[in-house]
């Protein structure tokens, strides 16, 4: 490799000759978000194209959904045996991760398009969506594997979170504007065929551009010497994948720590729960989308200062004092509420003022944990190869996306089930409903309790982790006396 000209970090100076990424390659990489976001927003129709397009009824569209999201979450640990297996001469991220949006793309285009309104039922939706799940599985997981072969310098790593950050916020700003403040409108104001066959053709047009993007951006490593870092006698089975989730330490800390916190960030981002604190104990509904809009640049600003913080403190640190903020915050937001009369802070006053601090803050502390987790996903890739001997990026990013969808599909029936004890068995919250203690309690229980406890179960499972900044350093050293060794034995 061509010798790096830029100025050397501490921890080159520790002894670590580290490979970066230039500042062009991070943003193309990052374009995934255009990718996955513009998809995201497109499959949240879903139902509208099932119902206009398939006449599938409300209730069995939710059944479909739901055995598709379990799908997903299994084939996602799944794709490491194909990710290990490809290798071809144009490499191996650029050839998963068109082929797996050439599928989704074909499913997507035919169950929103050419297939949609056409006599077509539940047997051709069902069948279009599987092959949807199999092609985002393919594209998605590569794409996860794209920041630990980008870089392994730690102090660069973090800020990889930073320009995801930005595609993941303005990627569906733009696209819920696209959909349904321009198109919307020409197509006769309503969800229609019209739409739908017109939405995902702009869609895909947009996700291919990020295609190509992301695979100009991938091109300087897509090459054996980056994804192959050590070779193997064996080709990957299902017996190592269950070692490496059996004993890699910091990956079962990790799947605690994230998974807790994603529990949480599910069971309250519920718009039910939301109708229970915005609608009925605030009594400004339209409070909630307020903030999102206020929150997006202090959000990136922070992400920003965290990727900073990660790069001085080391991932794991990161994730252990912001969770620590965080715990702070929600506690300060709850004596606030107690306090306080909080129809207050819809009145446009002091009290909304700092109800707004405190939801910046708070945005603020998240952001710079998602930061440093997608760094220490990365970091976590490393230690198995230094343990094992086997680099599999797939493996640690599928096992863990595979709990992470099992417990988002939790956090729906745990809001569910909490609204049901507040006595809304066959009706939903509604922003007219009076506040009682009841539903008081519990809308503070779930906004700021639920998070707490998640967060305290992260610093239990970091607490326990041995894999800061220190140790990999470590880490890198080993690594980088093997790969010697590895061409010495191989001259």
């Amino acid at each position: 490799m061509k010798k790096s000209t830029h100025r050397p970090t501490a921890s080159e100076i520790d002894g670590v000759a580290y490979r970066r990424a230039k500042l062009w390659e991070i943003i193309l990489v990052s374009c995934n978000g255009m990718i996955g976001m513009s998809v995201y927003s497109l499959i949240g129709m879903a139902s509208y194209s099932a119902s206009i397009g398939y006449g599938i009824s409300t209730a069995i569209i939710g059944v479909i959904l739901m055995g598709t999201r379990i799908l997903d979450g299994v084939t996602d640990p799944l794709l490491a045996l194909l990710y290990d297996k490809v290798d071809t001469r144009f490499g191996r991220l650029r050839i998963l991760l068109i082929s797996g949006f050439l599928i989704e793309g074909f499913a997507l285009y035919g169950m929103f398009d050419l297939f949609s309104s056409k006599g077509f039922g539940i047997f051709a939706f069902t069948l279009l969506y599987v092959l949807y799940v199999i092609g985002y599985t393919i594209a998605n997981m590569t794409a996860q594997t794209f920041f630990p072969i980008l870089t392994n310098d730690p102090k660069q790593r973090p800020t990889l979170g930073v320009w995801s950050t930005i595609f993941n916020y303005f990627v569906p700003m733009a696209m819920s504007i696209l959909l349904n403040v321009i198109l919307l409108p020409r197509c006769g104001g309503t969800y229609n065929q019209q739409f739908l066959s017109l939405a995902v053709r702009v869609t895909l047009l947009i996700a291919a551009v990020g295609v190509v993007l992301v695979c100009i951006g991938i091109t300087p490593i897509d090459k054996p010497a980056y994804y192959k870092v050590v070779e193997k006698k064996e080709p990957l089975k299902i017996r190592d994948m269950i070692d490496v989730v059996a004993h890699n330490k910091p990956l079962q800390a990790y799947i605690i720590s994230a998974a807790s916190d994603k529990f949480a960030v599910q069971s309250t981002s519920q718009s039910i729960i939301g109708t229970l604190l915005y609608g009925i104990v605030i009594g400004n509904i339209g409070l909630s989308t307020i903030l999102s809009i206020i929150s997006m640049v202090p959000s990136i600003l922070f992400a920003a200062f965290g990727a900073r913080y990660a790069g001085k403190h080391g991932n794991r640190d990161t994730i252990r004092h912001f969770s620590f903020v965080c715990i702070l915050i929600a506690a300060i937001s709850i004596v606030f509420f107690v306090v306080i009369d909080p129809k207050s802070i819809a009145t446009f006053g002091p009290t909304m003022v700092i109800y707004v601090i405190l939801n910046l803050l708070m945005n603020g502390s998240r952001m710079c944990i998602t930061t440093a987790n997608t760094a220490f996903m990365a970091d976590i890739t490393d230690y198995e190869l230094d343990r094992s001997g086997r680099y599999v990026p797939a493996v640690t990013a599928g096992t863990y996306s595979l709990i992470d969808k099992i417990i988002s599909s939790f956090g729906a029936v745990m809001a569910t089930g909490a609204v049901a004890l507040l006595g809304y068995h066959d009706t939903v919250p509604q922003p007219t409903d009076p506040s009682t203690p009841a539903i008081f309690a519990m809308a503070i229980a779930l906004f700021y309790g639920l998070p707490i406890i998640g967060w305290a179960i992260t610093l239990l499972a970091m607490k326990n982790c041995k894999l800061g900044k220190e140790e990999m350093v470590e880490v890198q050293k080993h690594i980088e006396a093997k790969k010697k060794a590895a061409q010495a034995q191989t001259a």
